[in-house]
């Protein structure tokens, strides 16, 4: 390992800040959390003593020995902060959406290559257990042919929640840029670009100035795959559904790392192996026999050192740019699909080929 630490700063200390950058920061020894941004609050004192608050991002900026800075700040912001930190030159790690518009993306990523800096999207959920698992399962063809792939992330949260940022009718609100990006990553990561797009966009709970359900279609050559979420789901509901041709492979609950770092369990004292293997997904097969899968350990910080070894021994980055800015470019597409009467897109490539297994 190399001895110089990577000196970072932390953009913000919300929940994003609190359980998925912090401790992550922290716990890997390559890094060094020297700044987190906190305009009038001191939350981060008690668990961070070592870190400086800063009050403004300005302060962090105008430090040279920062050299990697995390932007979690709200949606409408990240591309905004993405390019101050690139333009004084700063490492990037930028909080999913990426950006609101693929043209803004554009312009980030293209102060990133004039300043020779890495910029790294914070899609966190390819280091997820069940992720992995369908990624490995596909790969090996174990269903077979695939003729639909579902993701869902559906809840029960009928009432406007109180984050207005998230709730307002601003640049990035809403459902579709909160898990949207996350989602059909994850349908880009597997299957590539898409041939079409459809898009049911919809505000569903009584007030809402933002989407906050969506249903949205990939279309490829031989399947589709559907990208899912809204707030008014109870019960167990499927994470994944995936049928073809040797089997349908479902898998109900969510990855467990989330929920227990808002716990407050710390990254280096779980054994999240364990706890994923517990989450057992089925494929049934036409005889009506069933086998059982054990999900894959996921480690949110294979993410950090990810971007440890691109920094320190030049790896390629675990998520590209490009990658992130196609997330957008399908939002963009779902948007203009819904506002069709057949809701129905040709999905023309803006950028670069997605990574596929």
């Amino acid at each position: 390992m190399s001895s110089k630490p990577i000196v970072t700063a932390l953009a913000s200390y919300g929940m994003s800040g609190q359980v998925f950058h912090a401790p992550f920061i922290e716990a890997h020894p390559a890094f060094r959390l020297k700044y987190i941004v906190e305009r009038t609050a001191s939350l981060s004192a008690a668990r961070y003593p070592q870190s400086v608050i800063a009050r403004s991002f300005e302060e962090v900026l105008k430090d040279e020995e920062v050299e990697l800075v995390v932007v979690n700040t709200p949606n409408s912001l990240h591309a905004s902060m993405a390019k101050q930190a690139l333009l004084a030159g700063k490492h990037v790690i930028v909080e999913k959406p990426f950006s609101v518009t693929v043209a803004e993306g554009k312009e980030v990523m293209e102060i990133a290559r004039q300043q020779g800096k890495t910029l790294n999207v914070f899609h966190n959920k390819r280091f997820e257990g069940e992720f992995k698992t369908v990624r490995q399962l596909i790969q090996e063809g174990v269903l077979g042919k695939l003729s639909l792939f579902e993701t869902h992330f559906d809840r029960y949260r009928p009432e406007i929640g109180p984050k207005k940022w998230k709730e307002e009718d601003v640049p990035g609100a809403g459902l579709l840029y909160d898990l949207g990006p996350h989602m059909i990553d994850q349908a880009l990561v597997l299957f590539g670009w898409p041939k079409a797009i459809t898009g049911d966009l919809q505000k569903q709970r009584e007030g809402s100035q933002v989407i906050d359900y969506f249903h949205i279609t990939l279309h490829y050559e031989q399947h589709d795959a559907i990208v899912t979420a809204g707030m008014f789901a109870d019960g167990p509901v499927v994470k994944y559904l995936i049928k073809g041709t040797e089997g349908i492979y479902t898998k109900y609950g969510a990855d467990p790392q989330e929920a227990l770092l808002k716990q407050g369990v710390l990254p280096t004292t779980y054994d999240w192996g364990k706890e994923a293997a517990s989450q057992w997904g089925k494929i049934s097969y036409a005889n009506g026999e069933e086998s059982f899968v054990p999900t894959q350990a996921g480690t949110y910080m294979d993410y950090y050192e990810a971007i440890y070894q691109t920094l320190r021994f030049g790896v390629p980055q675990a998520v590209l740019a490009e990658e992130a800015l196609d997330t957008i470019a399908v939002i963009e597409l779902a948007l203009k699909a819904n506002a069709l009467p057949g809701k129905r897109v040709v999905a023309e490539k803006i950028m670069p080929s997605s990574a596929t297994i």
